[in-house]
C-alpha cells in the first residue's frame, strides 16, 4: 500500500545489497506485500527465494515507538523461533546505515499465501484458527520482568508502560500539529484503573495479529502457519492480543471460540470477567489512538489508509469508551 513512510530502492541498489550480503545473481526483483511502513522486495538467487525489508528513514514521520523498530523485529523472530513458532530465517541484517541510510535485512521468503488470501475449506479455516490461537499462547509463554517497547524504554509495571505509550502518542500527535482529545480521555481511564493494571503479569505480545502477517500453506487437509512482521511486539498484558483475534467481537465475553482454542492446555487460562474486559477495552482504545495518530504521519487525505484509519479508530474508540464507562 502507498504511504509516505516507505523508503524506495531501485533495482541496481537492491542487487548491490544482495551482493554485499554474499548473495550473487539476484533476479526477479519486485516490490512485495501490502505493508504500509517498511518497503519490502522479493528476489530469487541460486535457487532460493528471498525477501528484503527496508526501514523508513524520515524520523519526523515516525511515531515514537516506531523508531529503530526493525532492529526489534529481528530480535523477536529469534524469541518466537525458540518457543516453536514457525518464522522466516533471517540471513543477514545491516543496521549500520553505511551502505544505505536505512536499516535493512534479508530473510527467507515463505511459500504459501497470506491467511486472508488462502482458499481454505471450512474445516481448514477451523484448523487455522485453532493453530493461530495456539501460536499466540506459545508467544505469551515468553515472560519478561519489564513492560513496554524495548526501543522506547521499559517500565516496572503495565500501568506505567501503558501510560507512557499513550503519552508518547499524544506527543507524536502534537509534533504533527494535531491534537487528540480521545487520547486524553484514554489517559483518564488508565489512571482510573491503575490498580488493575499494576497487577498484570508480563508476557511477550504481538499486538499486530492480522491475517496478512500470517502465512498459510495447505498440506493435504492440514494447514501450516508461519508468522511474519513481529516488529510491533512489546512486553505487556497478554489480553492485548485479543484485540486482533476475532476482531469484530470487541468484548472478551463474545470471543468464546478463540478463548477456548487459546486456553487449551494452559495452567493459567484467560477467564472473562470485569477486570479482563477493562484491560481489553483499554487496548482497544490504545489501537484506536495509534490509528488516529498514524494517519497524519503516513498518509494524506487522498490515501485509502487515511480514511480506513478514520473509520476503524472511531469504531474502536466508541466500543472501548462505552465498555469502560459501564464496567
Amino acid at each position: 500500500m502507498k504511504s509516505r513512510s516507505k523508503y524506495e530502492l531501485d533495482e541496481k541498489t537492491i542487487i548491490e545489497l544482495f551482493r554485499k550480503a554474499g548473495i550473487e545473481g539476484a533476479v526477479n526483483i519486485a516490490s512485495l506485500g501490502a505493508g504500509e511502513f517498511n518497503s519490502v522486495y522479493s528476489a530469487d538467487a541460486g535457487g532460493k527465494h528471498y525477501a528484503m525489508k527496508v526501514a523508513p528513514v524520515n524520523a519526523g514521520r515516525m511515531l515514537t515507538y516506531e523508531k529503530n523498530m526493525m532492529q526489534q523485529e529481528v530480535y523477536y523472530y529469534s524469541l518466537m523461533r525458540e518457543v516453536g513458532i514457525s518464522v522466516p530465517e533471517v540471513y543477514i541484517e545491516d543496521f549500520s546505515r553505511e551502505t544505505i541510510e536505512a536499516d535493512y535485512f534479508i530473510m527467507e521468503r515463505l511459500s504459501g499465501k497470506q491467511l486472508d488470501e488462502a482458499e481454505l475449506s471450512d474445516e481448514q479455516k477451523q484448523i487455522a484458527s485453532a493453530k493461530l490461537a495456539g501460536m499466540v499462547a506459545k508467544m505469551h509463554s515468553v515472560k519478561g520482568d519489564k513492560f513496554g517497547y524495548r526501543q522506547s524504554g521499559l517500565h516496572d509495571d503495565w500501568h506505567s508502560a501503558l501510560k507512557s505509550m499513550v503519552e508518547n502518542l499524544i506527543k507524536d500527535c502534537g509534533n504533527l500539529k494535531r491534537k487528540s482529545k480521545r487520547g486524553r480521555k484514554l489517559l483518564y481511564y488508565i489512571e482510573k484503573n491503575k490498580d488493575i493494571l499494576k497487577e498484570v503479569s508480563c508476557s511477550l505480545i504481538n499486538f499486530d495479529i492480522w491475517p496478512p502477517n500470517i502465512f498459510c500453506e495447505v498440506e493435504g487437509n492440514d494447514v501450516k502457519l508461519s508468522w511474519i512482521d513481529p516488529e510491533r511486539c512489546l512486553w505487556g498484558d497478554r489480553i492485548a492480543d485479543f484485540v486482533c483475534l476475532d476482531f469484530m467481537n470487541m468484548s472478551l465475553d463474545k470471543k468464546e471460540k478463540v478463548l477456548e482454542e487459546y486456553n487449551k492446555g494452559l495452567k493459567n487460562p484467560i477467564i472473562p470477567g470485569r477486570e479482563e474486559n477493562i484491560r481489553l477495552s483499554l487496548m482497544l482504545a490504545y489501537l484506536a489512538l495509534i490509528m488516529e495518530v498514524e494517519k497524519f504521519a503516513r498518509y494524506t487525505i487522498f490515501h485509502f489508509g487515511y480514511w480506513r484509519n478514520v473509520i476503524v479508530s472511531n469504531l474502536l474508540y466508541k466500543n472501548a469508551f462505552k465498555q469502560l464507562s459501564e464496567l
